[in-house]
Formats: structure tokens, C-alpha cells, sequence
């Protein structure tokens, strides 16, 4: 088995409204950031996980993110995947 580190990204498809985005939106704005416009907030996560290959690893996060990690009906994903190196 190989280790994977993965690091996932998972944020709100843009036409869903963000209320956590509008309120740190208006909270850094309210701190004289006036400059910022559309914020989105999303989710990073990490993990650690043994595979055969990069190919069955690459299904495995997939699996992960469509099951639990994200809501796919208003939540994108993105994964970056590299070999464990410790």
C-alpha cells in the first residue's frame, strides 16, 4: 500500500446563496475593508490515506467526497492528491 495525503476544497456552487460569506463579507467591511466584494466561504480537508495506486486512491476521495465530505447537489469539490513522502 501507498500513502496519499489528500487535501480537499469544497465550496458552494455559485448560484447557491452564501449567508456565511455575506456575514464575513459585511464583518471585514465593517472593519474598513471596503475594497472586498463576493464572499464565499467554504471547507478544506485533510487526509491521510493508504491505497494501492493513485488511481484507486483517486476513487476512494471521490467516493468520500460524493458520501459525506460534500453535498454534490449544491457543493463543488476539488482534491489534490500527492504520495505521502514520511
Amino acid at each position: 500500500m501507498i500513502s496519499y495525503i489528500a487535501r480537499i476544497k469544497v465550496t458552494l456552487k455559485e448560484l447557491v446563496n452564501d449567508p456565511q460569506g455575506l456575514a464575513v463579507e459585511d464583518g471585514l467591511k465593517t472593519l474598513g475593508f471596503e475594497e472586498i466584494s463576493n464572499v464565499r466561504v467554504g471547507k478544506f480537508i485533510e487526509i491521510n490515506l493508504n491505497a494501492p495506486n493513485e488511481e484507486m486512491a483517486r476513487e476512494q476521495l471521490n467516493e468520500m467526497c460524493k458520501k459525506l465530505l460534500s453535498n454534490i447537489v449544491i457543493e463543488n469539490y476539488e482534491f489534490e492528491l500527492e504520495q505521502n513522502s514520511t
